[in-house]
């Protein structure tokens, strides 16, 4: 996320670029815990009202932890390539040796079923703006998805009820925070509440 940091920092944001251990914890945890430095960090930094900016697990979180506490600091949040609706890879691969030594307890509960933990999160809370590619560099995963997909999630399991905004872009899901073209969709939904394209599509939000 080092690219789009320095974009944001250069646009004026203070930016607080939060890490965590996504394979050693469950999402539940872990939301509080990544969420809750990247909130803290904003308050020292005196920095509000807070936006977010997140991708693939890390949209996830941030559901997450609003669905607990009170969204009313939150202005903005781009999703970058969100499982929004789980991902058929985890429901293919999960009994997979080693599967869940390499994507963790959190990614395990991305799936598709019953026990999907975005799945049973309901509608966002807060001013959403998501980002979804069409273009894969894995083509086996993306033998278990709906086409178009990013080789991790599908474009249509990015959506979610309640979100303002959404954007489909030629990138792949390990990059697309890197993307040029995704950047400019991030400063323009984080500074207006709307992506550029033309391809966009705006819904009516909150």
């Amino acid at each position: 996320m080092n690219k789009l940091e320095k974009r944001l920092e250069k646009s004026g944001y203070t930016v607080a670029n939060i890490d965590y251990p996504s394979r050693k914890m469950e999402i539940e945890p872990l939301a509080e815990l990544a969420v809750g430095e990247g909130i803290a960090k904003c308050s020292e930094y005196k920095a509000s009202p807070i936006n977010f900016v997140t991708h693939s697990l890390g949209g996830i979180l941030v559901r997450q932890y609003y669905s607990v506490h009170s969204p009313a600091n939150v202005k903005r949040v781009v999703m970058l390539a969100p499982p929004n609706k789980g991902s058929e890879v985890v429901d293919n691969l999960k009994n997979t040796p080693g599967y869940e030594l390499l994507h963790g307890p959190a990614g395990m509960q991305l799936g598709t079923d019953i026990h999907s933990v975005p799945l049973n999160l309901g509608p966002v809370n807060f001013e959403l703006g998501v980002i979804a590619g069409t273009q894969s560099i894995n083509l086996i995963l993306s033998l278990f998805l709906q086409n178009p997909d990013d080789g991790k999630v599908s474009v249509e399991n990015t959506k979610v009820e309640g979100m303002c905004g959404f954007v489909a872009l030629p990138t792949t899901h390990p990059f697309m925070m890197k993307n040029d073209a995704v950047i400019a969709e991030v400063l323009s939904f984080l500074k207006t509440g709307k992506f550029v394209s033309e391809k966009a599509i705006t819904n009516k939000c909150r």
